[in-house]
């Protein structure tokens, strides 16, 4: 099936990615992980989106979250995720050569949920890997660096 033309300034995103990250922020201890993101489509005008991560000593796991990334016209995307938490994001954002970048317009938590009140996002491809930078505004602190990492093309 053919991949939907408004997808195809992020069809660099396309597959599966695999490595390493890390993550601090100031009412946690640094931390790291090992992390698995597939992208994937449906020909439809989205891409599909799957995200996990565990420990990388014990392989306990750690995170994962899912969504969509909905391709609008002329660059500009629409990100809607879902985090075990109690958290969804919807994001927009848009795509410049070789990086995407969003920013939250809401998050919206469960009631016994942590509050996150805005999450940015920059992911860059190139020569097969994909690295990112997620920064967050959460829990009474300011918009700062949350998390970071690089990841391979595994598929």
């Amino acid at each position: 099936m053919n991949l939907h033309p408004y997808c195809e300034p992020i069809a660099m995103l396309l597959g599966t990615w695999r490595g390493e990250g890390r993550g601090f922020y100031p009412t946690i201890s640094d931390f790291t992980y090992t992390e698995e993101v597939v992208f994937g489509h449906v020909g439809k005008p989205f891409l599909t989106y799957s995200q996990r991560t565990w420990d990388p000593a014990t392989e306990a796991p750690m995170h994962a979250e899912t969504g969509f990334w909905r391709c609008a016209e002329q660059g500009t995307l629409e990100v809607l995720l879902v985090h075990p938490f109690g958290l969804a994001e919807v994001s927009t954002g848009r795509v410049e050569g070789e990086t995407v970048s969003v920013s939250t317009i809401a998050t919206v938590p469960v009631p016994s949920a942590k509050v996150v009140s805005e999450v940015t996002r920059t992911l860059t491809v190139g020569s097969g890997v994909l690295t990112y930078e997620i920064s967050m505004a959460a829990v009474g602190e300011p918009l700062q660096a949350h998390l970071e990492g690089r990841l391979e093309k595994i598929g």
